[in-house]
């Protein structure tokens, strides 16, 4: 979203289902802000396609329909929100302010986190705060840079780059949410011939799938109800430049057909219209799911996938990335403590170590909102390990590897599950190996939550991974439950 101008409020949204506090607050912030109010995930995505562009500021509550008594819903909007915008500033004000729900919560994105009852005064302060770190940013080329390292991953990754970056051809960009798959785009368009022509993004996950054809390729007047005019899509605007399609495994199948046309020969219709036009774009795409795994399953057409993987570039998790970790922390230390007018906080010994064993499951997003942090509580000051682990995801950060002590009893069973795999084999005329784990890993999963109560950080410890990684994996069954602690 462009800086608003002097005489313009800056956009905030607030998502909670009490008319009371919604209310209140749009009175209360309605001065500084032009405040728009949801009630649930539904209403904020269908407010968002009536808006030009998504607001810079959100202010959320956890617990929303359909289960406002959990904090589901506002874990997945926190997700949604920022797929519809990376660079949007988010702080949870939320009663479900265990402290778990807090951590994971900026694990996902959000900037800061709020436990209801709160004066307005700290919500005033925490969103002037956040956007003035969204004015720098948008100011600042350099701090949007996630590019940064020179460990084996990331050269990898910038030879990656320079090969591919003048070809005609597409590239597919695959890594986790929060890794910089945008960035990468956006590197392949400055280093190509076309870095002076326009450079285009389009979340495909952030608008209604009923609008991604007219908003790629464009409609004439009358096509449908509320076209008033004939409007060009993104492959006419984009012209000679590049488009970077952002989730494209979203991409409705009966759309995919018609992206392959374009990719394959440039060709595309306008809705409406029956006038062929032809674009000259180079299609960048980036996910952050297995289109291997969305091909088999029926998801993803196997042509389209194949025409956009030409080349593939797959962005290192900051896991990876080894001591390039300390690399990005001075790299937004610097610049945060730059714009509040500080000196940089730096680590202790001990605090750098866990910065350095910390896997940041939010990848550079995450890292950059705990420089934000840090930067505001400890500026200029030794931040210690007990003051840096309040703000990591981490349950545990004595042992990384919290099923390693298990090992032992995997072996001694390895024996019966051979002798009951080749039973199982030999019984059956087929076997779906890749439905099958799918299942058992799900038994498994609910077997977990069923003896923990629903203890979300217990079942995880008990399967041996992080909560993060549990709870994305749970989002496919449709039942994520509430971590008490």
């Amino acid at each position: 979203m462009n800086i608003s101008a002097a005489n313009e409020k800056p956009e905030l949204l607030i998502i909670d289902d009490d008319p009371l506090i919604t209310d209140t607050l749009d009175y209360v912030l309605g001065k500084d802000y032009s405040v728009r109010v949801a009630a649930s995930r539904t209403q904020v995505k269908s407010l968002l396609r009536q808006m030009d562009s998504p607001p810079e500021l959100a202010l959320i509550d956890l617990g929303l329909p359909p289960a406002p008594h959990r904090p589901d819903e506002g874990f997945h909007l926190i997700g949604e929100l920022l797929a519809a915008s990376p660079s949007m500033k988010i702080i949870v004000l939320s009663g479900q302010a265990d402290e778990s729900n807090a951590r994971y919560a900026r694990t996902l994105g959000a900037m800061e986190f709020v436990a209801k009852p709160c004066e307005p005064e700290v919500l005033r302060s925490l969103l002037a705060k956040a956007r003035e770190i969204s004015v720098a940013e948008q100011s600042a080329v350099e701090v949007k840079s996630g590019l940064i390292g020179n460990g084996a991953a990331i050269t990898l990754l910038h030879q990656q780059i320079s090969q591919y970056a003048g070809s005609i051809f597409p590239v597919l960009v695959e890594g986790a949410s929060g890794s910089g798959k945008e960035l990468v785009a956006n590197s392949l368009h400055q280093q190509s011939p076309r870095s002076d022509k326009p450079f285009l993004a389009l979340n495909c996950a952030a608008i209604s799938p009923t609008l991604v054809e007219p908003t790629l390729f464009g409609y004439s007047k009358g096509a449908f109800t509320g076209a008033s005019n004939a409007r060009s899509g993104y492959f006419e605007d984009a012209r000679d430049g590049t488009l970077f399609l952002d989730e494209i495994g979203e991409l409705p199948l009966e759309l995919q057909a018609k992206l392959l046309r374009v990719l394959e020969n440039g060709e595309f219709q306008r809705v409406g219209e029956t006038q062929t036009r032809l674009s000259n774009a180079r299609v960048l795409a980036a996910t952050n799911r297995d289109l291997r795994t969305e091909v088999k399953e029926g998801r993803f057409r196997a042509d389209l996938y194949h025409r956009l993987s030409v080349f593939t570039v797959q962005v290192p998790a900051l896991r990876d990335m080894g001591l390039d970790k300390l690399l990005l922390l001075d790299h937004f230390g610097g610049f945060y403590a730059k714009q509040s007018g500080v000196k940089p906080f730096t680590l202790d010994p001990v605090a750098t170590k866990l910065w350095l064993d910390y896997n940041f499951p939010g990848n550079v997003r995450e890292l950059r909102n705990i420089v934000i942090r840090l930067c505001t509580k400890y500026p200029e000051r030794a931040v210690t390990a007990d003051q840096l682990i309040t703000e990591l995801d981490w349950d545990d950060p004595a042992s990384t590897e919290p099923a390693a002590s298990q090992n032992g009893a995997a072996d001694s069973d390895s024996s019966l599950s051979i002798d009951a795999a080749r039973k199982h084999l030999q019984s059956q005329q087929n076997v779906h190996l890749d439905q099958l784990l799918k299942d058992l890993e799900r038994s498994y999963v609910e077997a977990a939550l069923e003896i923990t109560h629903g203890n979300l950080s217990k079942a995880a410890r008990l399967l041996g991974m992080h909560r993060t990684t549990l709870y994305s994996r749970m989002q496919g069954y449709e039942q994520v439950p509430r971590d008490e602690t």
